[in-house]
């Protein structure tokens, strides 16, 4: 028996399970660190583990935002400015910084041997391809479209589908409710959301940022230069009044503007800006979620949802 037992754990051992584990629990450990599952996701397949928390999010500020939503800490994450965003507080503690979000560190990633990898799409491809030499890497989607796909794709990764199911049936439920009571309000009204990075204004196409929450989601009619624009877009003060929205959405973060942090201020005490319509009207939302929120996401689309069910559009008051 004894020699039986010793084959035994040197068999284990061989496994990579360690030492720690007994005899009588080795087959049960093996099934857990060898199975997987396979995932498709954007047209590709990945063959990744049935259940992981080894997943190291780089670049993709829209996976870390889907893990605040199922509430599950990643191993390793972007920061911006050199520190993770205070948004993220309640999934950070313990995670390690593996750089900029666009400037990932690639030996801090290998260091922490993820078993998974979740990428930008707004990645140059040489970029996710040095990253798939460290580990299965996935692209995730920033094209708002994306959203719920981008959701259920962590979920899968983590066992988390039943928080995630959750999660979508409670937002489309309160999108009724707030579409029907903003959708006449915003009838033949120009509605435009825009972020201020470094001391510019920019718009986006209408699938990305808040655009998709606004007009696909709450019934407004997408403006032409909206329509227009293929990527993040810088416009003119002069050409951004000659488009003079009715209600406008602004989204402002000191991080993104270091070499201007007055460039919100200052543009309030300009005369064209204080010219517009939604200005004149007090109809200009600022920061109604946190600045740094990708717009696209599930986490963006609940939190702009719930805070513009606050705001005096939708209560009246």
């Amino acid at each position: 028996m004894k020699r039986l037992k010793s084959l035994v754990l040197a068999s284990v051992m061989v496994l990579g399970i360690g030492s720690a584990v007994s005899a009588g629990a080795a087959p049960v450990s093996v099934a857990k660190a060898t199975a997987t599952q396979k995932i498709t996701y954007k047209g590709k397949v990945y063959t990744v583990p049935a259940k992981t928390d080894n997943i190291v999010i780089v670049g993709a500020l829209e996976a870390f935002e889907d893990a605040l939503v199922l509430n599950f800490k990643p191993k390793g994450a972007p920061t911006v400015g050199g520190e993770f965003p205070a948004m993220f507080s309640k999934i950070t503690s313990g995670v390690k910084p593996i750089g900029e979000k666009m400037e990932p560190n690639l030996e801090t990633i290998l260091k922490l041997k993820p078993a998974v990898i979740l990428s930008s799409t707004k990645f140059p491809a040489e970029t996710n391809e040095k990253l798939a030499k460290i580990a299965t890497t996935i692209p995730v989607s920033h094209i708002s479209t994306d959203w719920m796909n981008n959701l259920k794709l962590l979920a899968a990764l983590t066992g988390k589908q039943t928080e995630s199911t959750q999660a979508i049936l409670k937002y489309q439920s309160e999108l009724k409710a707030a579409k029907a009571k903003l959708a006449p309000k915003f009838k033949d009204k120009k509605v435009v959301a825009v972020r201020i990075r470094v001391g510019n204004l920019f718009i986006y196409p209408q699938d990305v940022f808040f655009n998709r929450s606004l007009y696909a989601d709450l019934g407004a009619a997408v403006p032409g230069e909206v329509l227009k624009a293929k990527a993040q877009q810088n416009i003119s003060l002069e050409a951004f009044a000659a488009m003079n929205p009715d209600y406008l959405f602004v989204q402002f973060s000191a991080d993104e503007n270091t070499d201007n942090p007055k460039a919100l201020e200052e543009l309030q005490k300009n005369p064209i800006w204080k010219n517009l319509k939604a200005v004149k009207s007090g109809n200009v939302y600022v920061n109604i979620v946190d600045p740094l929120a990708q717009g696209g996401t599930a986490y963006s689309k609940f939190s702009f949802l719930e805070a513009l069910m606050k705001t005096k559009l939708y209560t009246g008051k």
